[in-house]
């Protein structure tokens, strides 16, 4: 896939159809090996620190945990949002602050919609980056809508706006920039995000490594210590793994 996508007006629209093709039901686990938890630089727990990864995801938690969990993710599908609301705080609680799970977010845009929105995400760095996804998965329904009733005449508009000015205009036009904007972000800086070609090429490159290498064929998709697991996308099925590789 390539950035010249977000000129097809159609694709303008937020589709809320299954974005994991897995539907499995969850087979049964093996006991779980259980591990001693590994203490956080003192004052600090292991979920302040985030750091922006090699591959462009950014990493929440102890860099050297030995369990390490990779999710791909779309900020606009619904199955990530599900995951998000259900998995972000005992992840957060118990794996990572445990100092034995680090958990690396990648974008995997279905849309011009999800570029945007990563971009916005991770414009103030890394430091309040999981804090936004998790409440752009708390408000998805509500950011969502906007841009599910954009109309026809402003769909054709937004393709003729230049290419290098298409997901700012996209974010303005959807209101996504003032969600963005009322948690901390100014207009400058967000312009500036949106219009950046080399974060945009990052995102897309970093959708093109997952397809390729990491086998996504839909999101959310995890890999534990760079295995892709093979159950339903959902935290009852991914915790159990996470517990029998030492987590």
């Amino acid at each position: 896939m390539r950035i010249r996508f977000i000129a097809v007006a159609a694709a303008m629209l937020v589709s809320l159809a299954a974005c994991n093709k897995k539907a499995e039901e969850n087979a049964p686990s093996a006991p779980a090996v259980s591990a001693a938890a590994i203490p956080a630089p003192a004052g600090t727990k292991w979920s302040d620190k985030v750091t922006v990864t090699p591959a462009g995801g950014y990493l929440i938690g102890n860099p050297d945990a030995p369990v390490k969990l990779v999710e791909y993710a779309s900020l606009t599908c619904p199955h990530c949002r599900d995951f998000s609301r259900e998995a972000m705080t005992p992840l957060r609680d118990k794996y990572v602050d445990s100092g034995k799970l680090s958990w690396e977010f990648r974008s995997f845009p279905l849309n011009p919609i999800d570029v945007s929105a990563t971009l916005l995400a991770t414009c103030q760095g890394p430091g309040p980056f999981f804090k936004l996804v998790e409440q752009n998965y708390q408000e998805q329904d509500k950011w969502v809508l906007p841009f599910q009733q954009l109309t026809k005449p402003q769909q054709d508009q937004l393709a003729k706006v230049p290419q290098a000015e298409q997901f700012a205009a996209l974010a303005k036009a959807g209101g996504l920039d003032n969600f963005y904007r009322v948690r901390g972000l100014p207009e400058a800086k967000a312009q500036a995000c949106l219009t950046d070609k080399a974060k945009i090429d990052a995102i897309v490159a970093m959708r093109d490594r997952g397809i390729k290498d990491d086998k996504v064929e839909g999101t959310p998709t995890f890999l534990i210590n760079g295995n892709k697991v093979d159950q339903p996308p959902t935290w009852t099925a991914l915790e159990p793994e996470l517990k029998k590789a030492g987590a």
